[in-house]
């Protein structure tokens, strides 16, 4: 039996940071995502290739740190005000549309393959969203986001990413249930509950801070008071994290997964409310410590789970990625067309839909740690977030272009 030598963990932790981040690199300068030059780096040092390094549990903490601080940076990035645009008019019509047919089509896929409920619903919700920052970093580099495509673009992809992390609380739910029809009903109902809850309390805040702002900048002006008066270090981003925290407990405490309370909590962050300068100082530190530090290892950490060798039903992988393709530009072409928007115009969204990218790993990442997949459906979903990535910028310049 081969014996693994596992070296000290900041020894991992040096050569996984610098690996990722070279290749990172690397694959920005091919003008695609650091993410998959992150994951290769993974996947390169893991046990699929040298066997140099294992995820550990500390890997694991500071992973989930990293997804912590992503999702929270996903939610800076959406505006309230965004999400309730992108249910107006036609573009609900789009929005429903480019997600209903996917997540249909992956669990069709599931329970043609005979996979189990919870693999079943995570290959659809996973087939179903659109990875936002990964979308809008596309339509800049292309000079394509103030299009009308690209708005619309982006408007589909923040109601996905809402509803994938909505739907992810409920799905959780179920683990832990022996997965008989009554017992999967009641842990569905409870937990649509608790996010109706969550929901209630976070649209009450919301009214709140509406009704507030009516009146003047007051909690700017509060909130720069609090600052000036506290005298520890960086004090600004002790509250904004305390605030974001309060949110995550509160939906752990309910039985909801906490990235969903932090997404949501950084959903209410606006310029509005705390000022522009403020909220560049925020956004600017969670990125660094998000994308300079943490996210790297994250993403380096899913290619040291990704294992190539895992996948045997080779069937269930083409038909997961032929899904995930025709379903979500389907979705997006038939929502464009009954939105009003001729054929080029809607075969563009949808092909403009098709990233997966950062959520989608976040999400198949929470299911395979809280053991709803297995190895070799984790590795399908990785492979299929990286394709989708990597493929969709050239796909969506080319149907600018025409």
């Amino acid at each position: 039996m081969e014996t693994f030598h596992e070296l000290p963990f900041f020894t991992n932790l040096l050569i996984l940071l610098v690996a990722a981040r070279l290749l990172g690199e690397v694959l920005e300068r091919f003008r695609q995502p650091a993410m998959i030059g992150e994951i290769l780096a993974g996947i390169l040092l893991g046990p699929s290739l040298l066997n140099l390094i294992h995820r550990t549990e500390e890997i694991k903490v500071i992973s989930e740190l990293g997804i912590f601080l992503l999702v929270i940076r996903a939610g800076l990035e959406i505006n309230i005000d965004d999400i309730l645009r992108s249910l107006k008019g036609r573009n609900i019509i789009i929005s429903i549309t480019a997600f209903t047919i996917p997540i249909l089509s992956g669990i069709a896929v599931g329970m043609g393959f005979g996979q189990d409920l919870p693999s079943t619903l995570f290959i659809g919700l996973c087939v179903a969203i659109t990875a936002l920052p990964v979308s809008i970093r596309i339509l800049m580099d292309l000079r394509k986001i103030n299009t009308v495509v690209g708005q619309q673009i982006i408007s589909v992809a923040i109601f996905d990413d809402v509803l994938a992390l909505s739907i992810l609380g409920v799905l959780l739910s179920l683990k832990g249930t022996d997965m008989s029809m009554n017992l999967v009903l009641t842990a569905g109902a409870v937990s649509v509950f608790k996010l109706a809850l969550f929901g209630g309390i976070l649209t009450l805040v919301y009214f709140v801070i509406r009704r507030i702002l009516r009146k003047g900048d007051y909690i700017q002006e509060s909130l720069d008071r609090l600052v000036a008066l506290l005298r520890g270090k960086e004090p600004l981003h002790a509250l904004f994290f305390a605030f974001v925290l309060l949110f995550a407990t509160f939906t752990e405490i309910l039985g909801l997964h906490f990235i969903v309370g932090a997404f949501f909590a950084a959903l209410l962050i606006s310029e509005s409310l705390i000022g522009k300068d403020n909220l560049r100082v925020i956004e600017k530190t969670t990125s660094n410590m998000a994308m300079g530090f943490l996210a790297p290892i994250f993403f380096a950490g899913i290619g040291l789970e990704f294992n190539i060798g895992s996948i045997h039903n080779l069937g269930l992988m083409g038909a997961i990625l032929l899904a995930s393709y025709a379903s979500k530009i389907a979705g997006g072409y038939l929502g464009g067309r009954l939105a009003g928007l001729r054929h080029r115009a809607s075969l563009t969204l949808g092909i403009g839909l098709n990233a997966r990218g950062i959520m989608e790993l976040v999400i198949a990442n929470i299911a395979y740690k809280n053991g709803m997949i297995s190895t070799e459906l984790f590795s399908i979903l990785v492979l299929m977030g990286v394709l989708t990535t990597l493929s969709t910028p050239m796909m969506l310049k080319k149907a600018f272009g025409r």
